[in-house]
C-alpha cells in the first residue's frame, strides 16, 4: 500500500467515511420521511388492536368462523400448489428462452396483479360461469365451477399464480448458464439438467414465491367473492361480518389473517436469512 493510499484510509477511518454535517442533516431528512410512511402502514394496525384486543378463544368457536377458516386453509394450499406445478416451467421457459409473442405473453401473465379483483372475478365467471361453454359441461359432470370450493381455488389461483411466476422467472435468470451447459456436458438431459442444477441454486426465489402466492391466495376477496361465494372463506365472511356488526364482528377472523401475515413476513425473513448465508 502507498503513502498515498494509506493517507486516504487513515482520513476515510478505513473503509468507513465519516458524514459531513450536510449529509446527516440530508440523512435525517430521508429517515423522517421513511418514518412518516412506517408509521402510516403500521399506525391502521396498532389502532386496530388498541381499539379491539385480541378476541377470546371462545370467538373462534363460531361456526360460521371456524367454517371460514376451514375453507381458506384448505382453499389457499391447493391453488399455491396448482400455481407452482404450472408456474415454475413457465417462469424458466420465460426466464430461458426467447421466442416470438414473449412479451405479450410476459404482458398477459402480470396482467392479473394490475386487473382489480373484482374485474379479476367478473372475467372468470365470463370464462367459468355456469352459462359459459366450459362451466356448462363441468356442471353437467358435477363439477360445478362456480359457487363452491372449485370456484374459489380457480379464483384464488388466477390472482396469486403470477406472485410465483414472477419470482421464479427472476430466480432462474440469476442462475449462471454455464453451470447448466457444463451439466449437459456430462451427459445430462434436459430436464436432469433443470433437476439437479437450475431448481437447487433458484430454490429460494422459488419458494419465496410460493410464499407469498399462499399469502395472496389466502388473502383474496373480490374475484372469490364473485366466483366461489359461498362457500366463504375469511376475507367473504369478514365482509359479511362486517356489513352485519361492524368492524367488532370482524376481529376474530381479521386476528387470524393478520397472523397468517405476520407467520409469511416471518417465514420471508428466515429465507432471506438462510439464503445469505448458504454457502
Amino acid at each position: 500500500m502507498s503513502a498515498t493510499d494509506r493517507g486516504r484510509e487513515s482520513a476515510t477511518g478505513g473503509n468507513r467515511t465519516l458524514p459531513t454535517p450536510g449529509a446527516t442533516g440530508q440523512w435525517t431528512i430521508v429517515a423522517l420521511l421513511g418514518a412518516v410512511l412506517v408509521a402510516y402502514l403500521l399506525g391502521p394496525f396498532v389502532a386496530f388492536l388498541l381499539e379491539h384486543g385480541l378476541p377470546a378463544p371462545g370467538a373462534f368457536a363460531d361456526p360460521a368462523v371456524r367454517s371460514a377458516i376451514v375453507t381458506s386453509l384448505v382453499t389457499a394450499p391447493v391453488a399455491t400448489l396448482l400455481a407452482t406445478v404450472f408456474g415454475v416451467p413457465l417462469a424458466y421457459v420465460l426466464a430461458r428462452y426467447s421466442f416470438r409473442g414473449k412479451r405479450l405473453l410476459e404482458a398477459l401473465v402480470i396482467l392479473p396483479l394490475v386487473t382489480p379483483p373484482v374485474v379479476g372475478g367478473v372475467v372468470l365467471v365470463s370464462a367459468f360461469g355456469r352459462l359459459t361453454p366450459i362451466g356448462s359441461a363441468a356442471a353437467a359432470l358435477g363439477l360445478p365451477l362456480t359457487q363452491g370450493y372449485a370456484g374459489v381455488v380457480l379464483a384464488q389461483t388466477f390472482v396469486a399464480a403470477p406472485f410465483l411466476v414472477v419470482t421464479a422467472r427472476s430466480g432462474f435468470a440469476s442462475v449462471d448458464r454455464d453451470l447448466e451447459r457444463a451439466a449437459r456436458n456430462l451427459g445430462k438431459g434436459p430436464l436432469a439438467t433443470v433437476w439437479t442444477v437450475s431448481l437447487p441454486l433458484a430454490r429460494g426465489s422459488i419458494v419465496a414465491g410460493i410464499v407469498l402466492t399462499f399469502a395472496r391466495a389466502l388473502g383474496e376477496f373480490g374475484a372469490t367473492m364473485l366466483l366461489g361465494h359461498p362457500p366463504e372463506t375469511m376475507p367473504t365472511r369478514i365482509w359479511v361480518e362486517f356489513v352485519a356488526g361492524g368492524t367488532d364482528a370482524t376481529v376474530p377472523l381479521v386476528v387470524a389473517l393478520l397472523s397468517a401475515g405476520v407467520a409469511v413476513v416471518l417465514v420471508l425473513r428466515l429465507l432471506g436469512t438462510s439464503l445469505e448465508f448458504s454457502p
